[in-house]
């Protein structure tokens, strides 16, 4: 959801295409390859955002060099960002991951995941 939301926002000021957006997961239940669930899409489709079948999860343990390919890293909360520093054991992300500022707004942006039958956190509003 958060790849396809920043996408829209680049969309928005003009940035279409220059920039690559990738999303991974990084809680304990993140599933690398498991079909984007319902609710994901429903909630993106009630923004204006549809997105293919085909669309998959990302899964960053797996996927360690997501980050090392990446020339800025967002965490959604300062949890996040704490577990990715501890899990990675290394600082040299820290010039690069930052924290979540929302329209000029700091702040957590909760995940969605298994919050009830829908949920819209602020971020994904109009």
């Amino acid at each position: 959801m958060a790849e396809h939301l920043m996408m829209r926002e680049l969309r928005a000021r003009g940035i279409n295409g220059e920039v690559r957006v990738r999303s991974a997961g990084i809680a304990p239940y993140a599933r690398d390859g498991a079909l984007v669930s319902l609710d994901t899409r429903m909630t993106l489709r009630d923004v204006g955002i549809e997105i293919g079948e085909e669309a998959t999860s990302t899964d960053l343990k797996r996927h360690p060099e997501l980050l090392a390919e990446a020339d800025v890293i967002i965490a959604m909360t300062a949890s996040q960002a704490r577990d990715l520093r501890a899990r990675f054991r290394t600082t040299r992300y820290d010039n690069r991951l930052y924290a979540t500022r929302v329209r000029g707004q700091s702040g957590d942006i909760d995940d969605p995941f298994e919050q009830g039958d829908w949920c819209s956190p602020p971020a994904v509003k109009r």
